[in-house]
């Protein structure tokens, strides 16, 4: 593995602690990032930064991001404006920084695409030599990210504590068809 010498990184994104994790959403400008973050925290959750994030690599494997000093906990939501999140939600609704343990990258709905369906195929991408779970996310009028973005969290968790949901369900769907294999091969032998 290639070790990156520079220690932070600035980039366009939107970063929010859902269940203790911390989300970094991605994509393209006016694809919703800040609409996604805005959603979250009137649903409970956390925002560390929007617009702009900050990474920083703290440890081997450990990346913090926190957003510019000047920015502080404000949003620019399309059709409204700025907003100061903290004053709006209450303390309960910011942190300062958040360790990033996964990217959502929102991208466009295109029916010619495939998109992972069941989860054996994890994706990663790397920022300054670490590597975090990169999770490709399209959307469309109606899904509900926000909802996604929770569950993406959790399943995050489960991983975490030694349960793979995708490999669990692997497992069983093959047992399943081995037993089915076993008895169709024991029915066939069976003439009375």
């Amino acid at each position: 593995m290639i070790r990156s010498l520079r220690r932070t990184l600035r980039f366009t994104a939107s970063l929010v602690d859902v269940y203790g994790t911390g989300l970094i959403f991605t994509g393209r400008s006016g694809i919703g990032k800040s609409e996604v973050s805005l959603d979250l925290v009137e649903r409970g959750h956390r925002l560390v930064s929007d617009d702009m994030v900050t990474l920083t690599r703290t440890a081997e494997n450990v990346l913090i991001g926190h957003g510019r000093e000047y920015l502080k906990h404000y949003m620019e939501i399309r059709g409204i404006g700025i907003i100061d999140v903290g004053r709006m939600f209450g303390v309960r609704a910011i942190r300062q920084q958040k360790r990033v343990e996964t990217e959502v990258e929102l991208v466009d709905w295109r029916p010619d695409v495939d998109y992972e369906r069941v989860g054996l195929d994890e994706q990663h991408k790397e920022y300054l030599g670490v590597k975090i779970p990169h999770v490709v996310l399209p959307i469309f009028p109606g899904k509900n990210i926000t909802v996604i973005a929770e569950a993406i969290a959790l399943n995050l968790h489960l991983k975490i504590y030694g349960f793979h949901p995708a490999r669990e369900f692997s497992r069983a769907l093959t047992e399943v068809m081995e037993s089915k294999t076993k008895l169709q091969s024991y029915l066939e032998k069976d003439f009375e």
